[in-house]
């Protein structure tokens, strides 16, 4: 069994390793978004800050929707049926045209109106409304992304999501340079021209995974592109069924994280400033687990597709166990090596001291976050995604976020008390899908063999 498992492990990491550097990749755009505006000043930092996190919210719930092609496409592979792949493809690609018309639309006529609701510091309000004005038009462009990267991660072929983070984090970079700085003819935009930057990246990113799917042999068996797609309501359906319950889960935790942002961001500007970088570096440190996470559910859906029951369940504990290990071993490194990371983003001293003490709470919660993420990838390769879903909400709409609340808003307590809503609901959540894992598992195992 150790054997096996270990084989498990080591194939998982395999699949997982071009994900965890496009996850890397992603949060290294988030890093170097909060280090470049960071050097514009404190209300730019908090402007990026509170933007990027209703942006992220944004994004999150439609990435949520789209994440159920993954085991879709898995289970199909898994079960010699490649050729039906491609109307999956067609059909997100569709919805995913018209929803990101639609955030753009809404966004771009409605964003002042919702700081107003929010009630962002008036000191960096107008910022934050110049950043969302130009990064949503990237919507259309990283929604059509989504697709293609979930369908060639179906597929187990994850390398060309890893080349196109890699792409979009220098494209990022050297687009923030001409835009933000006034570079190479252009004028200095700041806060807007980061949104520029950003927006560009995300349709360049798109034209990059499409073109490489497109050209690339692999993928001819899947019939992406051999037809023009007709509305199947079927299949939309199928996404829709399986994909909301997703979103609405990790929108759940995401939007946990982001509504704590937006609380923070009408506490003022440094206490905005320390939190962004403390988010920034968990949010780094998340995205190995979150790689996994996923890895797991390809691995989970082609052994469930192939009919092979126990591999499927031990495909989604030995993952949950590697989530954990990594997780235990970056909370050492944040306890450890704190201090150094801050210095990174800053050297404003009051900021620096909040940061390093949200990253002490961080600490903390680090290893269930890594278990209850590690879990989720693994219900979604058995396609369980209801429970999952009100579990999720419980966890840290019921629970973590009115604490967060009564600390921070009711009480006025310092940005660390706020911090502790995310031990609550990510402990909750992590015993509670790590529990409905090992039921749903059984009872496929139960259930084959009756």
């Amino acid at each position: 069994m150790l054997k096996i498992r270990y084989q498990n492990a080591l194939s998982l990491l395999k699949l997982a390793t071009p994900l965890i550097v496009n996850n890397l990749a992603i949060a290294g755009i988030q890093f170097t978004d909060a280090v470049m505006s960071g050097r514009l000043g404190s209300r730019e930092l908090a402007a990026v800050a509170v933007g990027g996190s209703i942006w992220f919210l944004i994004f999150q719930f439609y990435n949520g929707l789209l994440m159920a092609i993954s085991p879709i496409v898995a289970r199909l592979y898994g079960a010699k049926q490649a050729a039906l792949v491609g109307r999956y493809t067609r059909q997100a690609c569709c919805m995913s045209l018209v929803v990101g018309i639609f955030v753009v639309l809404v966004m771009h006529n409605y964003v002042i109106s919702i700081m107003d609701i929010i009630g962002i510091d008036i000191e960096f309000r107008h910022l934050v409304v110049d950043y969302l004005k130009a990064i949503i038009f990237g919507a259309p462009g990283i929604y059509l992304f989504l697709v293609f990267r979930y369908t060639t991660e179906g597929i187990g072929y994850t390398r060309p999501v890893m080349y196109a983070s890699l792409v979009a984090l220098v494209l990022n970079v050297f687009l923030n340079y001409i835009f933000m700085f006034g570079n190479l003819g252009m004028p200095a935009l700041g806060v807007l021209g980061c949104g520029i930057a950003s927006a560009i990246s995300m349709w360049l990113v798109f034209c990059f995974l499409s073109l490489y799917v497109y050209f690339d042999s692999r993928y001819k068996e899947l019939n992406i592109f051999n037809r023009m797609t007709a509305f199947r309501l079927s299949v939309m359906q199928e996404i829709l069924k399986l994909g909301l319950p997703i979103s609405v889960t990790v929108t759940a935790e995401a939007g946990l994280f982001s509504a704590v942002s937006i609380m923070i961001g009408t506490l003022g500007t440094n206490i905005t400033g320390a939190h962004q970088i403390a988010l920034n570096v968990v949010t780094s440190m998340f995205m190995v687990p979150l790689a996994i996470s996923s890895a797991i559910t390809i691995k989970v859906g082609q052994s469930l597709g192939s009919n092979d029951i126990r591999a499927a369940r031990l495909f989604g504990s030995t993952g949950i166990l590697i989530c954990a290990v990594f997780m235990f071993l970056s909370a050492c490194f944040l306890v450890m090596f704190r201090q150094y990371v801050v210095d990174l983003y800053t050297s404003d001293i009051l900021i620096k001291e909040m940061a390093m003490s949200l990253l002490l709470v961080a600490a903390v919660f680090q290893i269930v976050d890594g278990i209850q993420i590690g879990a989720a990838g693994a219900l979604r390769g058995y396609k369980d995604t209801k429970i999952p879903m009100f579990i999720n909400i419980v966890s840290y709409w019921v629970l973590a976020f009115p604490l967060s609340y009564l600390f921070g808003i009711i009480y006025k307590l310092p940005p660390n008390y706020i911090w502790c809503g995310f031990i609550l609901g990510l402990s909750v959540a992590a015993c509670l899908l790590t529990w409905r894992f090992n039921h749903v598992s059984r009872e496929h195992i139960i259930s084959h063999h009756i």
